[in-house]
């Protein structure tokens, strides 16, 4: 097995895992991306609403399709971002491993390019389950008796998927591939950030081991990854937020929704001004920089050990020749 290939299998399970941790806060998030000014709510009301009128599995709406869109996401972006890194290192063998900044910039346009084209379907999706329970319909005409709010059926990926097909064609499971591609940005400053402050960490270690006189290797720590993780995150998430905002507000598919991107725009900012933009980003920059933290020690994890176990089954073959 490739060494690409393992980094996607890797990212795939890190990916799975983080987000499976993380998911209410990605759904709350998703919620409240979407919500216009006349139906927005804080957080926590926006969590007790739902509570109330979903029960505890309202907030894991669209989880399914959400594992299945994480694990094709990673698994794709870190092949790419692996195989890229690869040819680009190869290319200049015998000066170091470490990507420049422009490098790891060219590294992750590819990688994220690739992702979005081929897994913007699976957020289409996830996106259309997160908000279809989003009240539509004013105040008081969807309740049920005893005055508390009737929640709407909930559907599955399959069913959210036949949906879109019958509602808006195929082209409808690429809708906010626009915001989406202009958001590969977002990897791209995560990833550039990232293998920058490893390289600092990991040159200022090795000056002070040779300091000593210690011809070591430095390793970094799980706690080392997750910080990295999250400090990366957090930058290219507060970078990017607005858009991150379109990109939902147009793959939700609510009839409220601006097709365009710069329609979109225009029409948050003249309907909800610039705080529109900015809508769920307390809960966003909390989920992200767990999300990422967790993942970047998981992957990584999980890369070491099934690069292991695979070179100790290929030893196993060659002992039983």
């Amino acid at each position: 097995m490739s060494d690409s290939l393992i980094h996607a299998v890797a990212g795939s399970a890190g990916g799975v895992v983080a987000m499976s941790l993380t998911y209410p806060l990605i759904f709350l998030s998703t919620r409240a991306a979407v919500e216009t000014k006349k139906n927005h709510t804080s957080t926590l009301d926006a969590l007790a609403r739902i509570l109330r009128s979903e029960g505890i599995s309202g907030i894991y709406s669209g989880l399914t399709s959400s594992l299945l869109g994480i694990a094709l996401t990673n698994g794709v972006y870190y092949y790419y971002y692996e195989l890229t890194k690869g040819a680009i290192i190869g290319r200049r063998a015998g000066k170091g491993k470490a990507l420049s900044t422009l490098e790891s910039m060219l590294a992750g346009l590819i990688a994220g390019s690739a992702t979005t084209l081929i897994s913007n379907p699976i957020w289409v999706i996830q996106t259309t389950q997160a908000v279809q329970t989003v009240p539509s319909a004013p105040a008081g005409a969807n309740t049920a008796a005893g005055g508390k709010p009737k929640p709407k059926p909930k559907e599955g990926i399959m069913a959210t998927a036949r949906k879109i097909m019958d509602k808006d064609g195929l082209l409808a499971f690429w809708r906010g591939v626009g915001p989406a591609l202009v958001l590969v940005v977002n990897p791209i400053l995560q990833y550039t950030v990232f293998e920058q402050l490893k390289n600092l960490i990991v040159g200022r270690r090795q000056e002070a081991l040779r300091a000593r006189g210690s011809a070591q290797a430095v390793r970094l720590t799980d706690w080392d990854f997750f910080c990295l993780g999250a400090v990366s995150k957090l930058v290219a998430t507060s970078l990017t937020y607005p858009y991150i905002v379109l990109k939902s507000r147009q793959q939700s598919g609510h009839s409220s929704s601006p097709r365009s991107s710069l329609h979109a725009l225009h029409h948050i900012l003249t309907s909800e001004g610039l705080q529109g933009l900015y809508r769920g980003i307390s809960s966003k920059l909390l989920q992200s920089v767990l999300t990422a933290a967790i993942l970047f020690v998981g992957q990584r994890r999980i890369y070491e050990v099934t690069k292991a176990a695979i070179a100790a089954l290929a030893a196993r073959r060659v002992k039983s020749k």
